[in-house]
């Protein structure tokens, strides 16, 4: 069988890559053939996605990967929630605001005589953030009402460059679904909660599921990329659910970690989980592949590591990843630790500084080094990730036996060793590439060249190698840091 050659764009909050998938019936390897920085652009007070930068850029990675191989496929993923609206003649009204941007922070309490925060929950199933889509489409009316008249498509960023590359609009299911606008048991619009909003429903196709064909690449741009017959589907296009397909398990009970700027812990479900105690612990109820669910908790991740690593080099120390993971394991265990999900570690800026901040005010040592700093960072997304544990056992009724930690978090041993110690259970760490590897999965089951998600999984665990991390014997320390965190985060 001649290898089957798929291309997966694959977009972070911070980067891009065009990764080439290479399929030969059984296993499926990769090779990186483009990768560019995604950063976001501030302008008058707003902060925005700069997407036109981010179009040349995947047509870079095309027409590179195009003078490689013949492609069959591309598919396209990206974060969640964000989106751009389009007037009746497929132009952009504004480049996409990017959800780290401030406009929504009071947006739930404007909306609240309408919508409020327990209704809306009980109708999506997300839990709240204050960028979820269904805020960011509320503050576009409330600051400018003609947008309503003005506005004729909406797309979430994947959509929107599929659009730019095919001409053909479409809104895949997976992405929709993080933005608290869907009813997550019809898993289409909810019209009660559009009408009590303003949002008009003809902004919207109809969903269409991840294995979408879209078509070919548009005439216009084959100049640019090359001749090419590949076609463009809408795979799982938001970025944790090409990840969770994955998982390299042939089990259908598993908890996952898709670790990177963002740490989305949670598990598959075959039926979305809404009720009063999943609102109260704020997990969420995200769509994912052939009509499962991805129910999991939202957690601030590595951002906090990222945006340290950024304020230290604004100040002229520029150190690499692996730098700072040295001078953290040389630091003092359990010194000091935080929420990361405090709404301070929210936004770009002083990341060590507001941790030092909230290390004060809760009555802890201050970490001055920049190894104190990155241990409290790891020391508290473990103990994060043991209280979610702990809140997915009790609503499975039953133990987690493993974690699965993938994506780009996986190449940072050090974390995933305190995972493990943290939770008490065997953490099994890989694929890093996991959201491209999604991505051309949901490519080649479009095509047929793999019957279902259970063959996926399975091709994974023989493509790529895992680390398998042991809990240390001895709980006391960790346990005593837990009971700490607990009282420290106000979750006792």
């Amino acid at each position: 069988m001649a290898n089957c050659n798929l291309l997966a764009i694959d977009l972070g909050a911070s980067s891009g890559r065009g990764i080439l998938g290479s399929f030969d019936g059984e296993v499926l390897s990769l090779k990186e053939t483009h990768r560019f920085l995604n950063e976001p652009v501030a302008l008058n007070g707003r902060l925005y996605w700069d997407i036109l930068r981010i179009f040349h850029e995947i047509k870079q990675a095309i027409a590179k990967t195009n003078q490689e191989v013949d492609l069959a496929s591309i598919g396209i993923d990206t974060w969640g929630v964000d989106y751009a609206l389009l007037d009746q003649n497929g132009r952009m009204l504004s480049n996409p605001v990017h959800y780290r941007d401030l406009r929504t922070k009071d947006t739930a309490a404007k909306i609240a005589n309408k919508v409020s925060d327990r209704e809306l929950y009980l109708a999506t199933g997300i839990q709240k953030m204050n960028f979820n889509t269904v805020y960011q489409l509320c503050e576009d009316l409330l600051e400018d009402p003609t947008v309503a008249v003005r506005a004729a498509r909406m797309l979430n960023i994947p959509d929107l460059l599929n659009y730019f590359l095919t001409g053909v609009m479409a809104n895949e299911y997976t992405v929709l679904s993080t933005g608290a606008i869907l009813d997550p048991k019809t898993r289409t619009y909810h019209k009660e909660l559009f009408e009590k909003l303003g949002i008009p429903r003809a902004w919207f196709g109809d969903p269409v599921e991840p294995g979408t064909l879209l078509g070919g690449i548009s005439d216009e741009l084959l100049g640019e990329v090359g001749k090419t017959a590949a076609k463009v589907y809408a795979v799982a296009s938001h970025d944790t659910a090409s990840a969770v397909i994955a998982v390299p398990t042939t089990e259908e009970d598993f908890v996952f970690i898709s670790s990177g700027t963002w740490s989305l812990m949670g598990t598959e479900l075959k039926e979305p989980l809404v009720n009063e105690m999943t609102m109260k612990l704020n997990f969420t109820n995200e769509g994912g592949i052939f009509g499962t669910t991805r129910f999991l908790k939202n957690i601030m991740g590595l951002w906090l590591v990222q945006e340290s690593r950024r304020q230290w080099k604004r100040e002229g120390l520029d150190v690499s990843f692996a730098e700072m993971e040295a001078a953290a394991k040389a630091s003092t265990p359990f010194a000091s630790l935080v929420d990361p999900d405090d709404p301070a570690f929210g936004t770009p800026g002083d990341m060590p500084g507001r941790i030092r901040d909230y290390c004060k005010k809760t009555g802890q040592t201050i970490p001055e080094s920049m190894g104190a700093v990155v241990r409290c960072i790891y020391e508290s997304l473990a103990l994060k990730y043991r209280m979610t544990a702990d809140a997915i056992e009790s609503f499975r009724g039953r133990k987690t036996r493993v974690i699965h930690v993938v994506g780009g978090g996986t190449k940072d041993a050090f974390l995933s060793q305190m995972t493990a110690d943290a939770c008490g259970i065997p953490v099994v760490a890989g694929p890093s590439e996991a959201t491209a590897i999604g991505n051309l999965l949901t490519q080649l089951m479009a095509m047929g060249k793999i019957k279902d998600l259970r063959e996926a999984r399975k091709i994974v665990a023989g493509s790529f190698e895992t680390k398998t991390y042991e809990p240390t014997p001895d709980r006391a320390a960790w346990n005593a840091a837990y009971e700490r965190f607990c009282k420290i985060t106000g979750k006792e």
